[in-house]
């Protein structure tokens, strides 16, 4: 999130002691002529799985594995708003991954950004929120990736920003401003749930990366925590316990069935660097760190978004226009496909309905009712149209799946006018009317989103800082002629 939202918990008990992530032992069994003893299996390494678990937690492997590749083997490309960053190795590897770091190694990566050569991480990896680990789940972590994790001897491809985002050693001075390397404390006047909820997503779940807005240096901003961010084209919502910007009107039922499997009925389903987070990771939680999780989330400040006063799960109602658009074009007419509604009829209807109230059983949802339709922007609508959905969750007998629109459709691309027209249609007619959609902000989206400004001013970094050294020699040489001729 940014892959995201991405906008991605670890598992770890708030002093620092393991999860004991082992099965309980099975019942004895009474051996009969005809029932033979099962071989002994091995003892299950409980420090493993651990590592195993946050690992899992920390939704290590949707960043660090590329489409097609093999675990932990890096090259996935992070599309982040000062250009893309690939993803590392990070199997045991000592040719191509960290088969070499020491366990001191790793967790100066891990919660400083500064691998075992000294070079600096780009906080795509999200080390700011890993500093708060306990040095037991760092030690797990560790020994997890040296123990289990299979090989892979290729290096990832390299990272190539511009200047002067190249220069890796600004690392330095952006740590000494906004890195806060401190491991978590637990509050003593909260309750253990609480706490464990506040370590979970604090620390390994870093959700604060995807879900806090940014200041010009691209460092979270504090007092608005949780308060929602863009991410390229995306947009991670509010997730303070604010009734109407956040999700204080969810029921803790829903948020922890929309952690579990993405999807609440009546309002939202996870796409983007949330779907990969919940297909990859949090599906996987255990029900007490879920509630956990729920539990911290109801503290957390609520922030209101100006000017707003309705959810964005409260608008819109079923409606169709489908009986007033038979008919209406001729049967030689060429450019029938021509509003907003028709063009709905023509590429939504069959999935969604044609009143908008999806299928039955929400496999495919309503559009009213709905976060991505009702929210403040028009953000995460337009990317899955532009995108589509995926997102796969275990023992569901089908996985979430819209189709995407873009230029790589093998449906069928559309253009930014059509997008924009079909957008428009659905938050007129079941979202937040308040709300529009341009050709240009679709443009915009398929192209990444909106550059913060620090994206903006780079191509005038160089000639920017070519004119300053001239000056400052310039500078140094007037200063140098007047004290000669003092002289």
């Amino acid at each position: 999130m940014m892959r995201r939202l991405s906008f991605a918990l670890g598992l770890a008990l708030l002093a620092g002691g393991a999860i004991a992530a082992v099965p309980a032992s099975a019942p004895p069994v009474t051996l009969t002529p005809d029932r033979p003893a099962a071989p002994v299996a091995a003892k299950p390494d409980a420090r493993l799985e651990q590592g195993r678990y946050l690992a899992i937690a920390a939704d290590c492997m949707a960043c660090h594995t590329a489409a097609g590749g093999k675990p932990y083997a890096g090259g996935y490309a992070i599309d982040s708003p000062l250009g893309t960053i690939y993803a590392t190795n990070i199997t045991p590897s000592k040719q191509g991954g960290i088969g070499l770091y020491t366990e001191a190694d790793f967790a100066r990566a891990l919660r400083e950004g500064v691998r075992a050569d000294g070079s600096h991480l780009y906080p795509a990896m999200p080390y700011t929120s890993y500093a708060q680990l306990t040095d037991a789940d760092v030690g797990d972590l560790y020994y997890y990736f040296m123990q289990a994790v299979q090989p892979v001897d290729a290096p990832a491809r390299q990272t190539a920003l511009p200047f002067p985002f190249n220069v890796r050693l600004s690392m330095l001075g952006w740590n000494t401003l906004f890195l806060d390397n401190k491991r978590f404390v637990p509050d003593p006047t909260k309750s253990a749930q609480i706490n464990r909820g506040a370590y979970l997503a604090e620390g390994l779940a870093h959700c604060s990366a995807c879900h806090t807005p940014r200041n010009a240096l691209m460092a979270e901003i504090g007092s608005q925590t949780l308060a929602g961010a863009s991410l390229g084209s995306w947009h991670a919502p509010n997730i303070t316990s604010d009734k109407v910007s956040g999700i204080g009107a969810w029921t803790d039922a829903e948020l922890t069935a929309y952690l579990k499997t993405g999807h609440v009925e009546g309002k939202g389903q996870a796409a983007g660097g949330m779907a990969e987070a919940i297909q990859n990771s949090l599906q996987f939680l255990r029900d007490d760190d879920v509630a956990a999780i729920v539990a911290w989330l109801r503290t957390v400040p609520p922030v209101r978004a100006p000017g707003q006063t309705q959810a964005a799960f409260s608008h819109g109602s079923a409606a169709s226009e489908e009986p007033l658009l038979r008919g209406m074009a001729s049967s030689t007419e060429r450019h029938s496909l021509n509003s907003g509604a028709i063009l709905f009829s023509g590429y939504c209807a069959s999935c969604h309905s044609a009143s908008g109230a999806g299928s039955t059983g929400q496999a495919y949802p309503a559009l009213f009712n709905n976060t991505a339709t009702g929210g403040s922007t028009p953000a995460n609508l337009v990317s899955a149209i532009l995108f589509g959905v995926e997102r796969k969750i275990e023992g569901e007998e089908h996985e979430a799946f819209m189709p995407r629109f873009d230029q790589r459709s093998y449906v069928q691309p559309l253009t930014d006018e059509q997008i924009a027209a079909i957008a428009n249609y659905v938050l007129k007619q079941y979202g937040n009317p308040d709300v529009s959609v341009t050709p240009a902000y679709v443009a915009q989206a398929r192209s990444g989103g909106e550059k913060p400004v620090l994206a903006r001013a780079q191509p005038f970094m160089l000639p920017g800082g070519i004119v300053g050294i001239l000056l400052l020699i310039a500078l140094f040489v007037l200063l140098r002629r007047r004290r000669q001729r003092k002289e």
